[in-house]
């Protein structure tokens, strides 16, 4: 009876229940903290991603896509990293023109007098030397003494997940450095023309320009590369290569249309000498053609006037053949006898003179009046 009471007491207590039911709920949340926090590290890897997992700050093991299983921090600690096929794009910072820097070095500061009025402003010259040198920044040196801007976009893959995860933060920065770098030993290499088209005249004279223009992309990715596998050699490699890089030219506003200028000069010139010679060939073909046409029409009439010079002599020649082989004796008089007759009936009078009787002679212009 006395344990029954006690239990009856106990349960009739409203600070016993809500302490019980306190502790059930601590547990309850505790528990559920510590399935949560043993399934932190617990997630699906996509097949663009591999994961790393870093336990006790040393690298452990690579996980591909797939389900990752994993302890929870700080025991293991995941990183997920691009797959070895995901190809990054990186612009390149560091080779930009800052927007608003000026195109030529600041005047020189006023030459001091003497006096303590007349002293150079510190601040003045340090603004001074600023302006100096933004004044060739996000510029390159050519071979030939020419400036060109360049904007290079960096493709790459990570290839060495190891190297990638433990420069972490810095791989960005040095494959920026790295480009720069590259940039300016291949830019210092060529000249203008082989870096953008700064006369559009010497491609038509030179072939070999645009392929050696092509080449510098090659040159590029041989160059950062090949840094890169120095890094590597010596123990601070990045874990990435590059895969492409595009290179694009950047040129002031005046330069630009400078540039503009002379290609529509060399196009309009382009567009003149074009319809001069579709002229000079019209001409040329009218030209041929009445050429054509008057030595036909010569030939033809000396054909025509050959044809009948030969049809009018040809009794003559004949006739001549005749005489020469003297086959036919008393060919002339036969002839003569034929032709008298038409000649005479054409003659308004006939005198006939017998040619022995020399007593009568025929004088002409005897009848003329004076």
């Amino acid at each position: 009876m006395n344990k029954n009471a006690a239990d009856r007491s106990e349960s009739a207590n409203p600070w016993l229940q809500a302490g019980r039911l306190a502790f059930i709920a601590a547990y309850a949340i505790l528990s559920i903290a510590a399935l949560r926090w043993l399934s932190s590290n617990t997630r699906q890897v996509n097949p663009s991603n591999r994961a790393v997992v870093v336990r006790m700050g040393a690298l452990h093991r690579v996980q591909s896509a797939g389900l990752l299983l994993a302890w929870p921090k700080p025991i293991e600690h995941v990183v997920l990293v691009p797959a070895a096929e995901t190809i990054l794009e990186r612009q390149v910072q560091a080779l930009l023109r800052p927007t608003g820097a000026p195109l030529g070095p600041a005047p020189a500061p006023a030459v001091s007098t003497g006096g303590d009025d007349d002293a150079p402003d510190p601040s003045a010259m340090m603004q001074d030397a600023s302006n100096d040198a933004g004044a060739g920044a996000g510029y390159l040196l050519t071979g030939d003494a020419g400036v060109v801007s360049l904007d290079i976009r960096v493709s790459y893959t990570v290839t060495d997940v190891f190297d990638f995860v433990l420069q972490g933060a810095h791989v960005l920065p040095a494959l920026d450095r790295l480009v720069t770098r590259s940039a300016v030993a291949v830019c210092a290499s060529r000249d203008l023309d082989t870096i953008l088209v700064a006369r559009p005249e010497l491609m038509g004279a030179d072939s070999q320009v645009a392929e050696r223009r092509e080449r510098l992309r090659a040159d590029l990715v041989r160059s950062i590369n090949a840094a890169l596998d120095t890094l590597k050699r010596g123990g601070a490699g990045l874990g990435i290569t590059v895969a492409r890089v595009d290179v694009q030219s950047r040129l002031p506003v005046d330069a630009v249309d400078a540039f503009d200028a002379v290609l529509s000069a060399s196009q309009s010139a382009d567009q003149t000498i074009a319809d001069a010679r579709t002229t000079a060939a019209y001409s040329m073909q009218a030209a041929t053609q009445a050429a054509d046409r008057s030595l036909e029409v010569a030939q033809a009439q000396a054909s025509e006037r050959l044809s009948k010079a030969q049809s009018d002599t040809a009794s003559l020649l004949h006739l001549a053949q005749l005489i020469r082989d003297h086959t036919e004796p008393q060919l002339m008089m036969r002839i003569y006898r034929e032709r008298i007759s038409q000649i005479l009936a054409k003659a308004g009078s006939l005198t006939q003179v017998d040619p022995k009787d020399d007593a009568r002679l025929i004088i002409d212009g005897a009848g003329a009046k004076p």
